[in-house]
C-alpha cells in the first residue's frame, strides 16, 4: 500500500508467474527447416540487449499492475439535511464593554468572553446548520446558515462592540433571527438569544408580540440568555419569550455560568442526526497502462531498427 493506494484485484498479479515460466519454457523456434543456417544467422544478428529486455519486462509488469486496478479510497462527508437549524443572536451593544464578567481575567469585556464561549459551542455542533445575527441599535445577519464551523467561528472572532449601534433593539433582533430560519425546511429550528440589557425605547421598531408571533408561526424554539446582574436585563421579557416559543430562559452573572448555560442548551437540543459519510474510489490504472503502452512501442521500435525478428 502506497500512501493509501492498493490493488483492487491483487490476485491478478499471479499472471506475472506465467510470463516468468513462459520465458524459460516457451522458447522461440527458429525457422531452420525452411531456411538452412537461418539459426546461426539470427544468433549472429540478434544482440542480447539489456535495454530491450528491460523494456519488455517493464511493459509486462506495468500492464499486469494496470489490470490489477490500483485504487485509493477518498473520504467524503455529505452535509446532513435533517439536522438542527440554529440562529445565534448576539448582543453587540455598547453595554457589552463592561468588564469583570470573567472571574479568571477581569480585564476582558463581556463581548470577548461571549465570543469565546460561542466559538466553543459552534465546535460542539458540527452536525448542525448554524447562522449568526448581531444586534445593537439595529440587527443584521452576520452569517447565513452554514455547516462550516470554521468559517462561522472566524466570523464570530471578527465581531466588534458597537458595530450594530450602541442601543439594544432586542425584539427586532429576535425577528431577524426568525427570518434567518424562515426559509429552512428543518423541523428543528432553534434560536439562542443573548443580551445584557433591556430593549431600548425607540430603538425597537418591532413590538414583542409581533416578534413572538413570527417565532411561533415558524416553529422556532427560543432560548433567551441574560448576562450580567439580574437587574441589568429584563428577566420577565426573556421568560415570556421562552414560554411563548417552548424554550427555556437562562441567566448568567459570570463566564463560568454562561459556559454552563451553553452546555445545558447543547444537551437539551442534542442533534441525533449524523452527517452521511461516504468513500469513493479513485482509479489509477491509467498510469501503469500508459507506461506499458509506451515502453512496448519503444521496444518494438528498437527491435525493428536493429533488424531483429
Amino acid at each position: 500500500m502506497l500512501n493509501g493506494m492498493y490493488l483492487e484485484h491483487p490476485e491478478l498479479l499471479l499472471i506475472f508467474l506465467l510470463f516468468i515460466v513462459c520465458s524459460y519454457f516457451c522458447k522461440v523456434r527458429l525457422p531452420s527447416i525452411y531456411f538452412p543456417h537461418a539459426g546461426a544467422f539470427m544468433k549472429n544478428t540478434i544482440t542480447n540487449s539489456k535495454l530491450l529486455s528491460s523494456l519488455k519486462w517493464i511493459s509486462i509488469i506495468s500492464l499486469i499492475i494496470a489490470i490489477s486496478s490500483p485504487v485509493k479510497d477518498e473520504a467524503y462527508e455529505a452535509d446532513p439535511k435533517d439536522g438542527y437549524e440554529i440562529a445565534l443572536i448576539l448582543d453587540a451593544s455598547q453595554s457589552m464593554q463592561a468588564q469583570g464578567f470573567d472571574e479568571t481575567n477581569r480585564d476582558l469585556n463581556r463581548f470577548d468572553v461571549v465570543k469565546s464561549i460561542v466559538q466553543d459551542f459552534i465546535k460542539q455542533r458540527q452536525e448542525d446548520n448554524i447562522g449568526l445575527v448581531v444586534f445593537g441599535q439595529y440587527s443584521f445577519i452576520a452569517s447565513p446558515l452554514t455547516y462550516d464551523e470554521n468559517i462561522l467561528s472566524r466570523i464570530v472572532s471578527q465581531l466588534e462592540i458597537g458595530m450594530a449601534g450602541k442601543y439594544t433593539a432586542l425584539y427586532e433582533a429576535l425577528a431577524q433571527g426568525v427570518n434567518l430560519l424562515k426559509m429552512t425546511k428543518s423541523k428543528s429550528k432553534v434560536a439562542i438569544l443573548l443580551t445584557d440589557g433591556h430593549s431600548t425605547v425607540g430603538a425597537d421598531k418591532i413590538p414583542l408580540d409581533v416578534a413572538l408571533d413570527m417565532a411561533k408561526k415558524e416553529g422556532v424554539k427560543v432560548y433567551p440568555i441574560g448576562i450580567g446582574m439580574p437587574n441589568e436585563y429584563n428577566t420577565k421579557v426573556l421568560m415570556e419569550i421562552a414560554e411563548g416559543t417552548g424554550g427555556v430562559a437562562f441567566g448568567a452573572s459570570s463566564a463560568s455560568q454562561l459556559l454552563d448555560v451553553y452546555k445545558k442548551i447543547d444537551e437539551l437540543e442534542k442533534s441525533e442526526i449524523k452527517a452521511e459519510r461516504f468513500t469513493y474510489l479513485n482509479y489509477y490504472y491509467i498510469y501503469p497502462l500508459f507506461l506499458s503502452f509506451f515502453t512496448l512501442l519503444f521496444y518494438v521500435y528498437l527491435r525493428n531498427k536493429r533488424g531483429n525478428a
